[in-house]
């Protein structure tokens, strides 16, 4: 099951989509706000609270959600790697619309005023699993106690655990992305040969943080003799070298982590393959 070249090369969608997740939960986790974001069909269209409906989208509500969740985004960048990023950002925003829109539909079916949709990215995940089951290739397999398993066992059990996590909660919204990825690959509308205008497909491009290897740690200014940068300015200056490092502390993260647990679960599998000949 080979993923391509560790890092976000090629991948600067997933790369965006990855740190805005991070930061977002972190900053309303931080504000003890991260429970709050689910959002219920009397919160849309009864309060009006549009908002949610956006923030929900880049924001998990805990942290073993989180990491199961960025763990699934980073290992799904091999799809803009295939189809290029043009066209899995257009994939990006059908996943988001119709899981939104069918979650709307299915809370309005269910009518269970208490239930309300978990907030995180699970329309894209899920949907994501769609070529992931039809694309990727078994490259190796095992058996455990009788239990047949393949080296993709461990993204599947990566989306189980993040599919209950809360229940109906996490179900309706999983469910919904997977019908959304159905929908992409039956190229409904012909989305599939939809292209964004180049000027807003190189945004990501262009959107570049720092990655392992390539750039090192921003660093602090060199100080400027008294009356040469204004206050403002220097404050401005401070706060964005701050922000910049704490993208790079996030990004680098994130790639040390899960190219490590992908290496940890190469050589369980292939270490019980050993075993079973």
């Amino acid at each position: 099951m080979n993923v391509g070249p560790s890092g976000f090369n090629n991948a600067p969608v997933t790369r965006a989509l990855v740190i805005a997740c991070t930061l977002f939960t972190i900053i309303f986790g931080v504000r003890g706000r991260g429970n709050q974001l689910g959002w219920s069909y009397q919160d849309i269209f009864q309060k009006l609270q549009i908002w949610k409906l956006i923030i929900s989208v880049f924001t998990f509500s805990s942290t073993p959600e989180l990491i199961f969740g960025l763990y699934l985004l980073y290992y799904f960048r091999v799809f803009e790697r295939q189809i290029g990023s043009n066209k899995y950002s257009v994939f990006l925003l059908f996943s988001f619309l119709v899981s939104l829109l069918l979650e709307v539909l299915a809370l309005q079916l269910i009518k269970d005023p208490s239930l309300s949709i978990l907030s995180g990215p699970y329309g894209l995940i899920f949907s994501s699993f769609v070529p992931f089951y039809l694309d990727i290739p078994v490259s190796t397999r095992f058996r455990i106690f009788s239990l047949h398993f393949s080296d993709k066992s461990f993204i599947y059990l990566a989306g189980l655990q993040l599919l209950f996590s809360s229940w109906k909660r996490s179900i309706v919204p999983g469910l919904c992305g997977i019908i959304a990825g159905c929908l992409y690959r039956l190229n409904v509308f012909r989305i599939r040969r939809v292209k964004f205008p180049e000027f807003i497909a190189s945004f990501f491009a262009r959107l570049s943080w720092p990655s392992i290897g390539n750039i090192p740690p921003p660093s602090a200014p060199a100080r400027n003799a008294p009356g040469n940068v204004p206050v403002f300015a220097g404050r401005q200056m401070e706060a964005s070298i701050v922000f910049d490092a704490l993208i790079y502390l996030v990004n680098n993260i994130v790639v040390n982590s899960f190219d490590a647990l992908r290496d940890s679960c190469v050589c369980l599998s292939v270490g019980l393959v050993e075993g079973n000949t």
